[in-house]
């Protein structure tokens, strides 16, 4: 009775609710998914820990067993963006994104139809970014010999952006034979976006009145995620998860920003891993990720692409496909405590020579080090927390407005962008 289309109805609702960007920190997606991956560095293909495997591998969903969990994650990113060594002067000058704090909630549940099938939700944060640049110090020219107060990227007011994306991941798993099982999640996704003070690159734009500063646009969309996962002995586990491109609707006031006349997927990404108990109270695991971020031309189009802002080939964050390293520790001290260690390597999907693009989404990290730990309430009943920490990554590369198009070589110098981030999250978990 529900199809596709009709459950597309209740993802603004479920937004409202659910959703804040997640900030996240492998390109702009997160570093894990449920709050024991997160302790874990993000790895978790190869494991059931909880029932957010809707968003990491379906197949883990009938290994988990019946369950939900609730769960919110405080991140805390801190962003800037410099430039010096312009030409023209009145255009150097330092700015610091307002906002640092943001609130990232999960949720989970899984059912046993029986011992070989579940049926499951998983509802998460897919991928964000978020600026707030303040309009600061900067002056540009506005003729030949006079300047205005604009923002850092010559625009006028508070510069930055806003990207939230929300997937609601149904789930069904099954087990093929006692140690092999797959899974499969229906995602219906839906994301929105704002950005203000660009309105500087109207002038570039195939359609210049849909470039900035009109409010919040949505789309919706729907893809599929597929997983297997293997017990292929006792100490040793094993899976795989493939997401293909999800096609998602146009952002239609923003027409004349992104690459397709506003189109902005999500991007394929899959990963494999393993997990190996050495000793019955400890479990190491490790996943090996790709995110393909060249397949959304709005994300991986480079910035210099000859062709105005929103035609097919016009230019885009000139985003890198991206690999991610994932390798995570688990410590069973008790019956009631259980320790968890992580670290996470991604790379940096933003080169020097699109630097200027990326002022707005400067989604530079690489290292992450995570830290958690689960405390059992009751038999059935615990709570799970998680540390993640990033320490300060940076690009700097040469200004846009070295174009002929702005201020002609050497007159916009040269920029840096920079972020580090520290999250801290609970969760809730009980077993039914």
């Amino acid at each position: 009775m529900n199809t596709p289309r009709s459950l597309l109805r209740f993802l603004p609702a479920a937004a409202a609710c659910l959703a804040a960007p997640a900030f996240a920190t492998n390109g702009y997606l997160p570093h894990g998914y449920g709050m024991k991956a997160k302790g874990m560095g993000g790895a978790s293909t190869a494991l059931a820990e909880d029932s957010l495997g809707g968003a990491t591998n379906p197949a883990a969903m009938v290994w988990a067993g019946a369950r939900m969990d609730v769960g919110l994650d405080v991140f805390m990113p801190k962003r800037d963006a410099e430039r010096s060594g312009a030409g023209v002067a009145s255009i150097n000058g330092k700015v610091e994104s307002d906002k640092t704090r943001f609130f990232v909630p999960e949720f989970g549940y899984n059912h046993m139809v029986n011992s070989d099938l579940s049926v499951g939700v998983s509802v998460y944060g897919h991928g964000g970014m978020n600026t707030t640049y303040p309009q600061g110090s900067f002056q540009c020219p506005t003729g030949p010999t006079t300047v205005a107060p604009a923002n850092m990227l010559c625009g006028s007011g508070t510069l930055g952006v806003d990207l939230s994306q929300l997937i609601v991941a149904p789930t069904l798993a099954y087990k093929i034979h006692p140690r092999h099982a797959v899974g499969v999640a229906l995602q219906l996704g839906y994301q929105r976006f704002k950005i203000v003070g660009a309105q500087a690159f109207a002038g570039l734009s195939s359609a210049p009145a849909n470039v900035s500063n009109n409010g919040y646009d949505s789309s919706s969309g729907v893809g599929i995620q597929v997983g297997y996962q293997g017990r292929i002995t006792d100490t040793l586990s094993i899976g795989a998860a493939y997401a293909p491109k999800m096609n998602m609707g146009r952002f239609d006031k923003y027409s004349g920003l992104f690459a397709g006349n506003g189109d902005f997927d999500i991007p394929e990404h899959y990963s494999v891993g393993l997990a190996f108990s050495p000793l019955p109270a400890w479990t190491l695991a490790l996943d090996v990720g790709r995110i393909n971020y060249s397949g959304v031309p709005a994300v991986g189009n480079p910035s210099s692409n000859a062709a105005p802002l929103g035609a097919a080939n016009g230019p885009g964050f000139g985003w890198q496909d991206i690999d991610v390293f994932k390798l995570g520790v688990i410590w069973r001290l008790s019956d009631t405590w259980t320790l968890r260690a992580g670290y996470n390597r991604g790379d940096n999907p933003i080169t020097p020579a699109d630097v200027t693009f990326n002022i707005l989404a400067p989604g530079v990290m690489k290292t992450h080090y995570t830290a958690g730990f689960t405390y059992a309430l009751a038999k059935d009943s615990e709570l799970t927390g998680a540390l993640m920490i990033a320490p300060r990554q940076s690009v700097t590369g040469p200004s846009m407005f070295n174009s002929p198009a702005f201020f002609g070589p050497g007159g916009g110098g040269n920029e840096t962008i920079g972020m580090k981030q520290t999250s801290f999250g609970l969760s809730w978990g009980r077993r039914f």
